[in-house]
């Protein structure tokens, strides 16, 4: 992997989950959690609930659904035969709050380096993401200069549309020359930073053609941030 050029580069945008810490292990963790649950309560509700958001969550990014959060809230219920207070209480409980206490443990090796070198540097740092994430970055150990999720009132959809970027790129007042961003999903993260015109880096085991990508932070892709 060739080095970055990042001389120009003002800010850095990441995405959060997958991108600053490992999204699997997480899961790996959670699902225990789950399992634990649904013995105790004799009942997989919770399990049903869960997957019918994460699925719905998804068909209404890729369509790029303006106001996504009630409507999807509204649909999961009706799937699920449950009142929409009660399915916005479980989505609050395992995807918001439980997760919270792992995350430190799963948070990518070299993440916090990165951040403290970018910011001694005096590159902005700005973090986008489909989900509320400033418990999170509480919980990384590491601090933005700009954080914009998509449930913003500013922004109200998901990637990859490019809404929730433009904002977060005019609230730091840089341009798409001079803005990077960091991301795991080339169909969320990567689409919407190329439809701004803003260059993009995909965290990836593999190489993708046509695309700059990385498998972890101490990467030569990075060494420019090291050196600089």
């Amino acid at each position: 992997m060739q080095p970055f050029n990042w001389e120009a580069v003002e800010m850095v945008v990441f995405d959060m989950d997958g991108t600053l810490y490992d999204q699997k292990k997480l899961r790996v963790l959670m699902a225990r959690d789950l399992l634990w649950h649904s013995l105790r309560t004799q009942s997989v509700q919770v399990i049903g609930v869960l997957k019918a958001y994460r699925k719905t969550r998804e068909r209404l990014g890729n369509a790029e659904v303006f106001n996504f959060e009630s409507r999807l809230i509204r649909e999961v219920a009706a799937g699920c035969r449950l009142p929409p207070a009660e399915v916005s209480s479980i989505v609050s409980e395992w995807i918001i709050n439980r997760p919270i206490p792992y995350l430190k443990s799963c948070r990518f090796k070299g993440v916090q380096t990165l951040f403290e070198n970018l910011q001694r540097r005096g590159k902005l740092i700005g973090i986008l993401s489909d989900y509320p994430v400033v418990s999170k970055l509480e919980a990384l150990g590491i601090r933005a200069d700009f954080v914009v999720c998509a449930n913003d009132q500013q922004v109200k959809v998901l990637k990859p549309h490019p809404r929730g970027l433009a904002h977060l790129m005019s609230a730091a007042g840089v341009t798409a020359d001079t803005t990077v961003m960091v991301g795991d999903r080339i169909d969320r993260d990567g689409y919407a930073a190329r439809r701004l015109g803003v260059r993009a880096l995909i965290k990836s085991r593999r190489e993708v053609p046509d695309w700059k990508t990385f498998v972890a932070y101490d990467d030569a892709i990075f060494e420019g941030i090291r050196a600089i």
